[in-house]
């Protein structure tokens, strides 16, 4: 008991120090505004911050780069919601209702629920990966090659929640991101498939250059088709935020994604992103009005956002007990440790448990931080529509070009941005719609590799004799047949 008190007095005095306070502060103001800049994702700004953490101690090195991961997942809903380019490729979905909000003069609603949801998944992803570390990293490793193709086969059938109004060109959409993603050199035999001799090509088309593009680029194209130049303005509705009852009428949908992101988030390779296409998925299919959803539902703001961020919690359970990266920022976050000294596994816990226990309460600190500054910013955030159409219009080409470069200093990218921005415009003129060509994108490679490592562990029938994988399968095909059944009642 002596111990446990001299623990928490410990951890108390490392967290509650003006300093690792300033240090907190500092994290989530960095974090947010680097998320919401287009073409900085979380590994990166993460990335960009681990050099100024050589005169940190350990402790305070690991509380500063977490909570920037943490607070870019919820920053890139900030640009996603208002001009719809999300900053982070987490924040896709969000734009999916986020932005049609704006369109409607809601900006706020959509702004405040984003950051409530954000917070409250947060901070439920920190409470299980306090509690259940060790179990759920345990479920985490017992994923094969048969489980990640099953797991990316049902991420796929959320085809039919992200095209609604025609499954037909949902499809062809998520074919399309899938055959993008057979660009490249084969990663088993080393073949180029499709490079045309440019050896830009070897690792197929960069994602974050491609996302900007499909949504900043396309979306700037089609608003120059109706150029107005008259700015929107700002009525007593546009900023209103969601009150407690708006909020709990969604508690059930915020806690059930922040569950599903923590779970997947859990999962190494799988990540934020493809929690926050699931969690979409499984409230529009449990809501009462799935008919909003794609024009404007606040269910369809809540349930990724609260996803995205329980899905660092989930990340960091794998890093802090296996040593195994969840995510491309947890990748990161694992050499910061390693320069810091502290290796991760079972003895983090027992060697340094003061280090583990600082951070997980410095996390909870982190998430009202987040509330507070992200609540007071929207304030600030949703004048961004009263700015003229013509200047908006030249200012997010040139961050998407500025963010495709930044990536890998390469004018490839900027032409890849350019191209998928064309893409974009294509697509949404005959009425196809963009996300799916992303879920192609993003699922792509796991559908290929994990499928040929299957088959080279055996033969397909390892798909649906492994339990785990059978039942995934098993899930994917209810959920892609429902939607067709359900239509043909209808027509009946």
């Amino acid at each position: 008991m002596e111990n446990t008190w001299e623990l928490i007095e410990i951890v108390l005095s490392n967290v509650l120090s003006w300093q690792t306070l300033l240090i907190i502060l500092t994290g989530i103001l960095y974090g947010i505004l680097a998320g919401a800049i287009p073409g900085i994702s979380a590994s990166i700004a993460v990335a960009l911050l681990v050099p100024f953490t050589y005169s940190l101690d350990a402790g305070q090195a690991m509380i500063l780069l977490t909570t920037v991961y943490m607070a870019s997942s919820y920053g890139g809903s900030i640009t996603a919601i208002m001009v719809n380019a999300p900053g982070t490729p987490g924040s896709v979905v969000t734009t999916f209702d986020g932005y049609p909000l704006t369109q409607q003069g809601k900006p706020g609603l959509a702004l405040g629920t984003s950051i409530i949801s954000s917070t409250i998944g947060g901070i439920i992803g920190t409470f299980i990966l306090i509690l259940f570390s060790v179990p759920i990293a345990k479920f985490a490793l017992s994923f094969g090659p048969p489980e990640y193709f099953a797991l990316a086969i049902l991420g796929l059938t959320i085809i039919s929640s992200l095209s609604s109004d025609n499954l037909i060109k949902g499809l062809i959409a998520t074919l399309l991101g899938l055959l993008l993603t057979t660009i490249g050199v084969d990663p088993f035999t080393g073949f180029p498939r499709f490079t045309f001799g440019l050896s830009d090509l070897g690792d197929g088309f960069s994602f974050i250059p491609a996302l900007i593009g499909l949504f900043a680029i396309g979306e700037v194209l089609v608003q120059a088709e109706s150029f107005n130049s008259k700015p929107k303005k700002i009525d007593e509705f546009s900023q209103k935020y969601p009150n407690w009852n708006i909020i709990s009428k969604m508690k059930f949908v915020i806690f059930k994604s922040s569950i599903i992101g923590t779970i997947v988030g859990a999962i190494p390779g799988a990540g934020g992103t493809v929690a926050t296409f699931i969690a979409y998925d499984q409230a529009k299919k449990s809501s009462k009005t799935p008919e909003l959803f794609g024009k404007g539902s606040l269910e369809g703001v809540a349930a990724p956002e609260a996803a995205n961020n329980a899905a660092v919690g989930g990340a960091l359970i794998p890093l802090l007990t296996l040593g195994i990266p969840g995510s491309a920022s947890t990748a990161v976050l694992i050499g910061a440790l390693f320069m810091h000294g502290l290796v991760p596994g079972p003895e983090l816990f027992t060697k340094q448990t003061d280090v583990v226990y600082s951070l997980f309460v410095a996390l909870l600190i982190a998430n009202v931080f987040m509330l507070v500054i992200g609540w007071w910013g929207n304030r600030l955030f949703v004048k961004v529509i009263s700015i003229p159409p013509a200047i908006l219009l030249a200012i997010i080409p040139a961050f998407a070009v500025v963010g495709s470069f930044t990536i890998n200093r390469s004018m490839f990218d900027v032409g890849t941005c350019v191209g998928f921005g064309i893409l974009g415009w294509l697509l949404k003129r005959n009425d196809i719609p963009t996300a799916p060509v992303v879920l192609g994108l993003i699922l792509g490679f796991m559908v290929e590799a994990n499928l040929r490592r299957t088959l080279l562990m055996g033969d397909y029938t390892l798909l649906f004799t492994r339990p785990l994988s059978a039942v995934m399968l098993l899930i994917a095909l209810v959920s892609f047949i429902y939607p067709f059944i359900k239509r043909k009642k209808k027509t009946i």
